[in-house]
């Protein structure tokens, strides 16, 4: 079930965790998931450091790759992100 952006709207230190092991379940250095994405390797670093929030167009990037890794982005999607029933809790 994919995640609308608001969904992704999550703290800094979250959403660089889920990013890291995104990149890391593509096997993909830093640098290369920053040419996927169209950004400089530092800007990987920041997001992956809690320096700074992907984009939305990003976050809706992110949100795809999940998607297509299938059961795995799910098991992702669970251990970085909030559903809207825990974020009112």
């Amino acid at each position: 079930m994919p995640l609308s952006d608001n969904q992704l709207t999550v703290k800094q230190p979250t959403i660089g965790k889920l990013i890291r092991a995104l990149r890391q379940e593509m096997k993909l250095s830093q640098q290369k998931f920053a040419a996927e994405f169209g950004v400089t390797f530092p800007t990987v670093n920041r997001w992956e450091n809690g320096k700074a929030m992907p984009s939305p167009l990003a976050r809706q990037r992110i949100d795809s790759l999940l998607e297509q890794l299938g059961a795995q982005g799910e098991l992702l999607r669970s251990a970085y992100l909030l559903t809207e029933e825990e974020r009112d809790d």
